[in-house]
């Protein structure tokens, strides 16, 4: 397993801090929080929980730590450099001694972890060393109790560990004491990343992707976050929109950046004109955006978003984060990770399509109205606005569990 983590694409940098190899314990005083996302978006959730916890106790020292490259970057780029965090790094792999370095060299008062993030070795870690620990967005769905019993009959009931579990929903939350959690650490705040959405995007950067995108005012389809099997069918579709609507072009936003340059063969070997993002070039039909940080300026420029993940089996991606944009927001059938924001968005600005076809048939009669995509787009606006608050309800009670 451990070579296999090595070598793949997304977590290759930071190998000794995933280790637990620092070179000394780290000096940036106390209290301190370490907080955990798995990904960049999964970092952007935790950004509005640091702000809040930083107003109630700016004495706190943040560390910031993440599992994807594109994650750690993220955390640089939106807390270290703002002064929110002073210290980013990576996750440890989940072993014994990884964990237990790891906890040595950074010595937090309490670990925050995020959705189901339930690393049993680092857990135990924790609990041993006396760190505090909770979950926040905790995250049950109710295909995974099955899974969550047989690893807790391996592994012991994790959620008993922790201190404080935050969970998303009340039926996540019923879930959660199901599994064995301590009721009285069980409380319902809501999902953080309704807050990270209300973070604005300067016009410097809005000016400076559009001049990149060499957009002159025709009108941009955003493909958010897709995976693998969903491209092919997304620029199929916008092949077809294109003999009504000239003007249209597309960008596609692959989850995984690394997949960007198969994305531009693909649009090519059906007779696209495509360019990567970073390349230079002009205003060819397909952009594939293959930088960090930048799929919510583009959803800034967009006309309409469709959002990936939700086509295949992944169960969604954010769907919320266009729509704190006001943009139309288009989404697949499958999104059981995000069933909270489909109730949000649904008949307020979001709209679930069952396939390409459908997808195709939506697209071409929205771009046939353009009042109605602006009024769908304000509809979403305002859905995310209504759904704002769980960062400070989180903050006030990790903040309960600081020295």
């Amino acid at each position: 397993m451990l070579p296999f983590l090595l070598l793949h694409p997304r977590v290759r940098q930071g190998v000794g801090r995933r280790l637990g190899i620092y070179r000394q314990p780290i000096a940036i005083g106390s209290p301190r929080i370490w907080l955990h996302g798995a990904s960049a978006g999964d970092v952007l959730g935790l950004l509005p929980i640091v702000r809040e916890l930083k107003a109630l106790r700016p004495d706190a020292r943040v560390i910031v730590s993440a599992i994807t490259d594109s994650g750690a970057a993220m955390a640089q780029q939106r807390l270290f450099s703002q002064g929110l965090a002073q210290l980013v790094t990576y996750l440890p792999y989940d072993l014994p001694g990884a964990c237990r370095r790891t906890l040595t060299a950074l010595r937090p008062d309490v670990l925050v972890l995020e959705y189901t993030e339930l690393w049993p070795q680092l857990i135990h870690a924790a609990s041993r060393a006396g760190v505090k620990l909770a979950l926040t967005n905790g995250r049950i769905g109710p295909r995974k109790l099955g899974r969550y019993r047989a690893l807790f009959a391996f592994s012991g009931n994790l959620l008993a560990s922790f201190d404080l579990l935050m969970m998303r929903a009340e039926e996540e939350a019923e879930r959660a004491l199901l599994l064995g959690a301590p009721k009285e650490r069980v409380h319902v705040t809501g999902n953080t990343k309704f807050d990270a959405l209300a973070v604005s995007v300067p016009e410097g950067e809005d000016r400076a992707l559009r001049e990149a995108l060499q957009l002159r005012g025709e009108r941009l389809w955003v493909c958010g976050s897709t995976h693998e099997g969903e491209e092919g069918p997304l620029l199929r579709v916008f092949q077809e929109l294109r003999r009504d609507a000239p003007d249209l072009r597309l960008l596609i936003a692959p989850r995984y950046i690394e997949r960007a340059g198969r994305v531009v063969a693909m649009a090519r070997s059906i007779g696209l004109q495509a360019r990567l993002r970073s390349q230079p070039g002009g205003a060819e039909p397909v952009i594939v955006l293959d930088t960090i940080g930048e799929l919510v300026r583009a959803y800034q420029l967009a006309t309409v978003v469709f959002v990936g993940g939700s086509f295949g089996r992944r169960g969604g991606q954010n769907i919320l984060e266009p729509a704190a944009c006001g943009k139309p927001v288009l989404f697949g059938p499958r999104m059981e990770n995000f069933a909270d924001s489909v109730q949000v968005l649904v008949g307020r600005g979001g709209l679930q399509v069952r396939d390409a076809g459908a997808l195709a048939r939506l697209l071409r009669d929205l771009l046939a109205r353009p009042d109605e995509l602006r009024k769908l787009g304000e509809l979403a606006r305002e859905a995310v606005s209504s759904v704002r608050g769980a960062s400070a309800r989180d903050a006030r009670l990790i903040a309960e569990l600081l020295p």
